[in-house]
């Protein structure tokens, strides 16, 4: 196993590298960057990524274009530096270190990820890590708790379904939880918001943010009930989802152990169908969903999450991600990519190690990788 692990991780080296680059060659393409949003706040006419990106039927501002400059004889490859000194253009682009060719750039930005050296935010000035371990918790405690309540309620309804196959019951919870599983997570969120956080009909829970504003001069048991308070919401809009998938999956294996000989001869020496099914079956059926924790927290993370954080405004690393695009603060959202995609492959090592420990049989040491 130690040596299964060991090429996973020397594996996960140019995997991590493949993904950075092809992301970095997509956000050099991308108009708009720190330089553009520096001359246009020098210009006292500031306007965000989107707009940029969106135009508004004349060229795109901020995309890089030979132009000349007001009163220079000399060019700049940035729209909307005319009458703007060469000079300060160049202390812009060396502030933000596109004085250095790209491949300059990328290769130090490397170096120092290695190193966690995130470096600082172009936006606000504070050191990357700093942001990343304060918003760090949001989003892992709801991919946490997403994923507690989904194993908490399928896997014992898989189970009851299973045991239960064929009759009303297994048909009117499979219509509920594929009903709630062909909803779009986004959409339901928004619904949710519509019924129960004030927009229409009820106002029960919070819009947005993860804790009261008076949260600090609550007593402890007043901390928690406003912290589950404030996470109903999205925490329903996460888990609904889910439910259909791991069901079905907890159902599906279960009826295929239960037609094995093994139970069958477990149920000729006179057991009751409870040992038959806890002794015996349970363990073998339960590989297959407990050794996918890791891969389901890697869906979680890397699009429920980052859905939801925008919807109910949770400061997390979605949100911090999304805003890093949007605001094109490159050093933040490399950071964050960066930080997801460890997180991410690390999950899958951890699933295979699991698969390995639950079931000796499994032997990934003989394949290749």
């Amino acid at each position: 196993m130690l040596a299964y692990i060991v090429r996973r991780l020397l594996l996960m080296i140019p995997t991590l590298f493949g993904i950075m680059v092809l992301n970095f060659v997509i956000v050099q393409a991308a108009p708009g960057g720190p330089v553009e949003q520096m001359i246009q706040k020098i210009k006292g006419s500031d306007v965000s990524g989107t707009e940029r990106m969106s135009g508004g039927g004349g060229d795109t501002p901020g995309r890089p274009q030979t132009t000349q400059s007001a009163g220079q004889s000399g060019a700049t490859i940035y729209r909307g530096a005319q009458g703007i000194d060469p000079q300060t253009i160049k202390r812009i682009e060396k502030l933000y270190g596109f004085d250095k060719p790209p491949l300059e750039r990328f290769t130090l930005m490397m170096s120092s990820f290695i190193r966690f050296d995130f470096g600082n935010s172009y936006t606000s000035g504070r050191p990357v890590i700093d942001t990343v371990i304060e918003k760090l918790p949001v989003s892992i405690s709801l991919g946490l708790w997403t994923a507690i309540i989904s194993y908490l309620v399928c896997i014992p309804l898989g189970i009851a379904k299973a045991v239960r196959d064929g009759t009303p019951f297994d048909v009117w919870t499979s219509s509920v939880i594929i009903a709630g599983a062909a909803i779009p997570e986004f959409l339901f969120a928004i619904l949710l918001i519509v019924i129960f956080a004030g927009s229409q009909y009820w106002n029960w829970f919070p819009l947005r943010g993860l804790t009261s504003p008076n949260f600090d001069l609550l007593p402890w048991y007043g901390q928690i009930l406003d912290y589950f308070w404030h996470m109903t919401l999205p925490l329903t809009a996460m888990v609904v989802g889910s439910f259909a998938g791991l069901t079905m999956l907890t159902k599906n294996s279960f009826l295929d152990q239960i037609n094995q000989q093994y139970v069958v001869t477990a149920r000729a020496k006179g057991l009751t169908e409870r040992n038959v099914l806890y002794k015996h079956v349970f363990r073998n059926a339960m590989l297959i969903v407990i050794s996918g924790i890791p891969a389901a927290l890697v869906g979680i993370l890397f699009t429920g999450v980052l859905l939801i954080e925008i919807i109910f405004s949770l400061d997390g690393l979605g949100l911090l991600g999304y805003q890093a695009v949007i605001n094109r603060d490159y050093q933040t959202f490399f950071a964050t990519l960066y930080i997801f995609t460890l997180i991410g492959m690390v999950l899958q090592l951890i699933g295979d190690v699991m698969k390995m420990l639950i079931d000796p049989r499994i032997d990934f040491e003989a394949r290749d990788v």
